[in-house]
């Protein structure tokens, strides 16, 4: 890779910038949010379609309902794919080079509650970011990639390698469904690249992850207002919450033997909700009589996740049996979306991982920092149950899954070149 490739794809993604932003801030204002076990990602889908077919590049809308009959072992039994549809397009090689999937997920978490301060959709650019929900992730991503089609269509230039793009759903929630429907439909590829933000950085690995409620249900509530004893489990919880601590701290003494070796805390056990009662004004004054903790686990690609989930239902377990309160109102375990996540690593020394490293110091005209992901992904599919090494490199942002998101657009610009590069050197190598 040269100084002089570094300048050609600059030279081919550069008259695309007014396009591909305006593209941005067109899927940033188009509604893609999921929420299990649906989605609505087709619109925004065809906003993507529409651009294409105005830069000349034929891409198809497929369904992807037919996954829930497919009686595919990794398809997850809580999602419906009714009217989701994936986007595709290939642009076919010679025959004489490697293939790359340029991956990437239309659908978005929620905006949530709190407060944004410009609207979710807005869309808006200022400073040099463009504002909006899924604008980070991962929507900055997918116009990267649609870039780099776009550039090698208007240029004329085949490669030795099919380059296939795909824009599919069902990714959040640890869905998994679009990427799954997309392998069973397009097939594999000798090398994957997914531009979730990764700052710039290449990201050679990804955590697992398991999403678990835990739930008591304490006390009769019409015990309140009586002189009968009320029982709630909220104060208990404190007790439980007592537990997840003393789990963290025990699983952050696990040190990875690879790609998450420099990471503090390589598999975090975090917190996200809990619930009692509702402080609002529609919750009259009363003791809960139910309270829920939601908590995240994640896992080292080279963990037996299995096992692990097994050894922390028996420290669950062990805590139950020596708590008196929680021996006579057990603990619900109720998994938020079915079976673990698993992660995935590609060695530092695979061919596709020095590709991409000498593609990005090429364009970007330093050695790009080589790490691992602090979230899982589809790479874990991708990589472990198709095959496809995969790697993830992206954009500069902030805010993902959160309120005020933002993507940096130049450096969505140069997460094109990196990858136009990098396409250009994998799939003619």
């Amino acid at each position: 890779m040269t100084r002089g490739t570094a300048f050609d794809v600059r030279r081919l993604i550069r008259p695309l910038r007014g396009n591909l932003k305006r593209l941005l801030q067109q899927l940033v204002r188009t509604n893609s949010v999921a929420i299990p076990p649906g989605g609505d990602e087709t619109p925004a889908q065809q906003v993507l379609q529409s651009f294409f077919h105005d830069q000349g590049v034929r891409a198809q809308l497929y369904a992807t309902e037919f996954i829930e009959k497919s009686g595919n072992p990794l398809v997850r039994k809580n999602r419906s794919y009714r009217g989701r549809k994936n986007l595709t397009t290939r642009l076919s090689g010679s025959g004489r080079g490697k293939s790359l999937l340029l991956n990437g997920h239309m659908d978005t978490v929620p905006a949530g509650k709190a407060p944004w301060s410009r609207s979710p959709w807005s869309g808006a650019y200022q400073g040099g970011r463009v504002h909006g929900l899924g604008s980070f992730d991962m929507k900055g991503g997918l116009v990267a990639n649609a870039a780099v089609i776009c550039a090698l269509k208007k240029a004329g230039i085949r490669t030795g390698g099919d380059i296939l793009f795909e824009s599919v759903v069902d990714e959040e929630w640890g869905g998994g469904g679009g990427t799954i429907a997309a392998r069973v439909r397009e097939g594999d590829a000798d090398a994957c690249v997914i531009p979730e933000g990764t700052q710039l950085d290449i990201y050679r690995a990804t955590r697992g992850g398991f999403v678990v409620d835990l739930s008591v249900d304490a006390g009769d509530p019409a015990a309140y207002f009586s002189n009968a004893e009320v029982v709630s489990p909220g104060v208990p919880f404190g007790r439980l919450l007592g537990w997840v601590d003393a789990c963290s701290k025990n699983r952050a003494r696990i040190k990875s033997r690879g790609a998450y070796a420099t990471f503090s805390d390589p598999v975090p056990v975090q917190l996200l909700a809990m619930q009692a009662n509702q402080l609002d004004p529609e919750t009259p004054l009363s003791v809960p009589s139910r309270a829920t903790m939601r908590v995240y686990f994640q896992f080292l690609p080279e963990e037996d996740v299995p096992a692990v989930i097994e050894g922390i239902r028996d420290s669950l377990k062990q805590f139950e049996a020596n708590d008196p309160f929680f021996r006579k109102y057990p603990i619900q375990w109720t998994p938020l979306n079915g079976p673990p996540l698993l992660g995935h690593e590609l060695p530092a020394d695979h061919a596709w991982t020095r590709c991409m490293a000498e593609s990005a110091t090429a364009v970007l005209e330093r050695r790009p920092v080589i790490t691992a992901a602090p979230y899982p992904c589809d790479a874990g599919l991708i990589h472990r149950d198709f095959g496809i090494p995969t790697l993830l490199f992206g954009p500069c942002g902030a805010g993902a899954h959160n309120p005020d998101e933002y993507v940096e657009f130049d450096s969505v610009l140069r997460t094109a070149e990196v990858l136009l590069a990098a396409a250009l050197d994998w799939a003619n190598g």
